[in-house]
């Protein structure tokens, strides 16, 4: 019996599953509206850190795609949450300004920071930025990152992702990040909350990500599912070391994988 035989519950990524940039893959909107006409509970979790939870369901819904805020887990989500429960009192949030909407409550402060707090600036990266960084933890403060992605897929093809970034501050500070994003396990742990009735082993996750999607999945008890969109590339999937439960071509292919959830 496979693992996906059990499943009750869906958790999606995002980019690259359901759209890439703005343009919507295909099958993404039947594939919510068959489980919202079965009741299959299911989740979106991302890593995305350049849109609040509020613009990214906007998104979704201008995109055809049925959701709710609540049924959202984002990076910066989480990763508010985070400092919330261990008590940071300066941080310096160094985020996009579309998603400081999610850290209401928390104090952003540039100078004498506990804490550095890593999210997506794109082109505001630069290396007067990332000195005064590197300063401040060498200084005391903590490197907290929202996640460490390497690169993502847009329109205009794969982009670098902060992963770079919160790579170099490490090594040069010799510091580790705390990562609150994808892989984390708390983070799935988190999505599951938003499933209501499901057992931790019940749950896939569908993304196309092999290592943060499939792997991190996996590592925390559940099943994964790669689609072959987005950031997938076949010489990536076959050197990882991760073996998906099923991997598939999109995301239109998934009520054929798993009918007892349509």
């Amino acid at each position: 019996m496979s693992r996906l035989d059990s499943v009750t519950a869906l958790l999606f990524d995002l980019d690259g599953v359901f759209y890439e940039g703005e343009t919507p893959i295909l099958g993404g909107a039947d594939v919510l509206n068959a489980l919202i006409q079965h009741q299959t509970p299911y989740g979106f979790i991302t890593n995305t850190t350049t849109r609040s939870r509020r613009q990214l369901a906007d998104k979704l819904q201008l995109l055809g795609l049925p959701t709710k805020d609540s049924q959202i887990v984002t990076a910066p989500v989480a990763t508010a949450l985070y400092l919330q429960q261990k008590g940071y009192q300066r941080c310096r949030l160094v985020v996009n300004e579309s998603v400081k909407e999610d850290f209401a409550g928390i104090s952003d402060c540039a100078d004498d920071p506990d804490c550095v707090v890593l999210g997506d600036i794109g082109s505001a990266w630069d290396y007067s930025l990332i000195n005064m960084l590197f300063q401040q933890v060498m200084a005391g403060a903590h490197i907290v990152a929202m996640h460490k992605n390497r690169f993502w897929k847009t329109e205009q093809g794969l982009q670098l992702d902060i992963g770079g970034f919160v790579a170099a501050l490490e090594y040069a500070t010799g510091c580790e990040a705390q990562m609150v994003g994808k892989p984390s396990d708390a983070f799935f742990l988190m999505a599951l909350q938003l499933l209501p009735q499901t057992g931790h082993l019940q749950a896939a996750v569908v993304g196309d990500d092999i290592e943060n999607d499939v792997g991190a999945a996996q590592s925390a008890g559940l099943a994964g599912v790669l689609v072959k969109t987005g950031k997938y590339r076949l010489d990536i999937a076959d050197s990882s070391g991760v073996k998906p439960d099923a991997v598939i071509s999109s995301i239109a292919d998934l009520p054929e994988l798993l009918p007892h959830l349509f």
